[in-house]
């Protein structure tokens, strides 16, 4: 298509909802989300790789990438040398904490503005912008690019292509969803029976994407055995790990009134066997609202097996994928809880021996060495100390942004009552520091992901970018 073809049909759909951030990004030199195509680097394997997530949860996605070691370096060859085959990669990561729980938008009629979001996080990832102590334009542009969102991945994996073969650009966009699908097919023979649990976001739940992913791969497969697949959104778990106080208050020790977590069924008390301690569940008379993380996870496992339980001839369940980069951090008390309600003569015969936790973070590390591979886009000269982390925060200059009293976040309503189309910069994308990140998901990440999280560190306190920090805002 000519360039002034495109301008022009971008400019007729400019006010359709969603459509003003791609029209500034292919069209408009004048906006601060303009990527110019025209001069953007090509097949350059010194460019990083963008990862991008709703919140700290695509973490997980990254520590998978930064481990991962199935090939010699130096030949390439199938099995594992010692060390990480992206040693020498550089890395930029953008979690959109402003903007999260991305799971939400669909339930509230926001599939638009969602998409809007889900835009302006790859755009950064190709642009030069970001915030310091004040706009900066010196960000690298990336090679290739990780969803590492399966809500995004859902909802935007398809418009983000499109956005690049409008612009036009071979860069490669890699989401999780497929591969969580495939790694949960392979738990099985291809004539076995049995069932697939999707424990993932609400919003996830609803694009069906886990769902239509496994019924293709199926088939391509050859898979002929009888699987059945039951979804369970997580309402609440997501939000609980990255501390939005609509569902969790370390603080609090009564029932709230602004809890926005599930309701908990008093019927099921003695199976979710939620941990009482220290304020972990809220009580008045029973103790119905949840506040920890750990209590979520429960809560949602046993809402999936009543699931099976009320379903006639379900099949045991022998593969759950963990379909929300935030659920690893919660997979030992998944894992507990399985095995907990296999004991229970209520659920007999409703979960295998031994179920896989499908965790897709692997095998979209496996795909992305595959592209970098096979397209000759190995960097040999770069290194995983570069690794670069910035997070959304509210733009407190924006007319109109509502905050937390804390001034910390969006209000709830003021984040999921805005409309699509207007093309706001809602947020500013600054690099991780102490102002941002609390205690509390930092000694998530330090216990769990010690190897990012020492990437971090070293961004945080190393890096030009971050050079204004003042000591105490520094992990």
């Amino acid at each position: 298509m000519k360039k002034s073809l495109l301008l022009l049909l971008l400019g007729l759909t400019a006010f359709a909802p969603a459509e003003d951030v791609r029209h500034s990004i292919l069209a408009n030199p004048a906006s601060p989300y303009f990527v110019d195509f025209a001069h953007y680097p090509k097949a350059d394997p010194r460019l990083p790789v963008g990862v991008f997530d709703s919140g700290t949860g695509g973490l997980t996605v990254l520590n998978a990438i930064v481990q991962y070691d199935e090939h010699n370096n130096q030949s390439g060859a199938d099995g594992a040398d010692g060390k990480p085959d992206f040693a020498s990669e550089d890395m930029i990561y953008l979690a959109d904490q402003a903007n999260m729980p991305y799971g939400n938008y669909p339930g509230v009629g926001k599939t638009d503005l969602l998409l809007e979001h889900i835009l302006k996080c790859a755009q950064f990832l190709l642009g030069s912008r970001y915030y310091a102590d004040g706009p900066r334009t010196d960000k690298k542009p990336i090679k290739a690019m990780v969803i590492a969102c399966n809500t995004a991945t859902a909802y935007g994996f398809s418009s983000i292509v499109d956005l690049l073969k409008q612009a036009p650009s071979d860069l490669k966009v890699i989401g999780v969803i497929d591969a969580g699908s495939r790694a949960a097919l392979s738990s099985f023979r291809a004539d076995e029976d049995g069932s697939i649990g999707i424990f993932a976001t609400a919003g996830t739940v609803s694009s069906n994407g886990y769902v239509t992913s496994i019924e293709k791969l199926r088939k391509q497969m050859g898979y002929t055995g009888q699987l059945q697949t039951y979804s369970q959104g997580g309402v609440g778990l997501a939000e609980s790990i990255d501390e939005e106080p609509d569902f969790i208050d370390h603080k609090a020790r009564s029932v709230r009134k602004n809890y926005r977590g599930p309701s908990v069924d008093p019927s099921l008390l003695a199976y979710y066997r939620f941990d009482q301690t220290d304020g972990k569940m809220l009580c008045e008379g029973d103790c119905l609202q949840m506040n920890a993380s750990e209590n979520y996870a429960r809560y949602h496992i046993v809402s999936l097996v009543e699931q099976m339980r009320k379903t006639p001839g379900a099949r045991p369940l022998k593969a759950l994928i963990l379909g929300c980069t935030h659920y690893p951090y919660v997979q030992k008390t998944i894992a507990q809880t399985l095995d907990e309600l296999r004991a229970e003569d209520r659920y007999k015969g409703l979960i295998a021996d031994r179920v896989v936790l499908i965790d897709p973070s692997v095998n979209t590390a496996r795909e992305l060495y595959r592209y970098l591979y096979d397209h000759k886009l190995q960097n040999t000269q770069g290194s995983l100390d570069n690794a670069e982390f910035y997070i959304s925060v509210p733009n407190p200059e924006l007319k109109g942004v509502q905050l937390e009293a804390n001034g910390g976040r969006f209000t709830y309503d003021y984040k999921y009552g805005r409309a699509a189309g207007q093309d706001l910069a809602y947020v500013r994308n600054v690099p991780f520091s102490r102002a941002n990140i609390s205690e509390d998901v930092a000694a998530r990440l330090r216990s769990q992901i010690p190897v990012v999280y020492r990437l971090i560190q070293h961004f945080d306190e190393s890096s030009p970018k971050t050079a204004y920090l003042k000591p105490a805002d520094r992990l």
